[in-house]
């Protein structure tokens, strides 16, 4: 398959500026490399953004491109060999657009990669990056309402076999954060050559005696008598800010759901969910006589079938 144009592959202008080129770039890196898309074609999408990077990052390497373009196309590279892209005049010179051992972004994590974006360009030779120290996970539990509304925890890090070297720090969880989900903390991990690593605080949510969630939606059950959904009502009702009044409106079904807008749960971007309020018709277990007479003489006087449109009855 032939080879994309490299401005084409980054997605500028020809007379595109490096300032251009390096802000483009940075977008591919941050949506394709390995470090945060595992999907299956996002290596090569990396891959072939890096190269296109490298080619137009250079001066002298883009002047080339610009007058042979993929004339000759690069080589293969891996440990220990040198990518070369080599095109070819009319005279049948060459020329390396990749030099011996000019290992490029490829192979750098993405934190590497933007630290040197944001130092001035490519990274060209330069050795192996040293690594960093080893992740750390750290499980916590949260209340049902810590997690919904966000809350700042302590947490003690353990910094070896003696107590002494033990840090306690303060961690924000976001409001919203849901079970299983991570918080990184930067430089809170392992030392390591290149600094330390990053600790990940895993969350689990104990569950609520009534609230449960779906996503930023929150749900509660209210039961409510045969006269209230019959002639309509007004119940308290718990929300995640407190307890409201909410209207039942006549005639109301058992399992229908209310909508309190903007009652569910917050995200970082300041959206809220809504609460919904499922309603449950509860009879009464015991009807005095009295209670009785009223009943019957109820059905009576309306005579109300609520199995008159059942698709078995004849």
């Amino acid at each position: 398959m032939a080879k994309r144009d490299y401005y084409e592959v980054l997605g500028v202008a020809r007379n595109a500026s490096a300032g251009q080129i390096k802000s483009t770039y940075r977008k591919l890196a941050r949506k394709y490399h390995p470090d945060v898309n595992k999907s299956p074609d996002a290596q090569g999408k990396f891959t072939e953004a890096t190269e296109a990077y490298e080619v137009l990052s250079d001066d002298k390497k883009r002047k080339m491109y610009d007058r042979f373009g993929h004339a000759g196309g690069p080589g293969s590279s891996g440990p220990g060999r040198a990518r070369v892209y080599t095109s070819t005049g009319r005279g049948g010179m060459g020329f390396d657009i990749f030099s011996e051992g000019d290992e490029g972004f490829m192979g750098m994590s993405l934190d590497d990669i933007l630290q040197a974006l944001r130092g001035g360009g490519r990274r060209g030779k330069q050795k192996a990056p040293q690594p960093k120290g080893a992740d750390l996970e750290y499980p916590i539990t949260l209340e049902f309402l810590q997690a919904v509304r966000g809350v700042t925890t302590s947490i003690r890090i353990r910094g070896g076999q003696q107590a002494d070297h033990d840090e306690t720090i303060q961690v924000k969880i976001p409001p919203g954060v849901n079970e299983g989900q991570k918080i990184r903390v930067r430089g809170k991990g392992q030392p390591g050559p290149a600094g330390p690593g990053d600790l990940y605080i895993r969350v689990h949510v104990a569950t609520h005696p009534h609230f449960t969630r779906d996503g930023l939606n929150m749900y509660v059950e209210v039961p409510i008598s045969i006269t209230e959904a019959a002639l309509g009502a007004k119940v308290p009702v718990p929300t995640i800010d407190g307890m409201t009044t909410v209207t039942i409106p006549p005639g109301t079904n058992s399992a229908q759901k209310l909508r309190l807008k903007g009652k569910g749960i917050g995200s970082a971007g300041d959206n809220r969910g809504d609460q919904y309020v499922i309603i449950r018709i509860v009879a009464p277990r015991n009807v005095s006589e009295a209670g009785r007479r009223l009943l019957e003489q109820f059905a009576e006087t309306d005579n109300f079938d609520p199995r008159a449109h059942v698709p078995w009855k004849s």
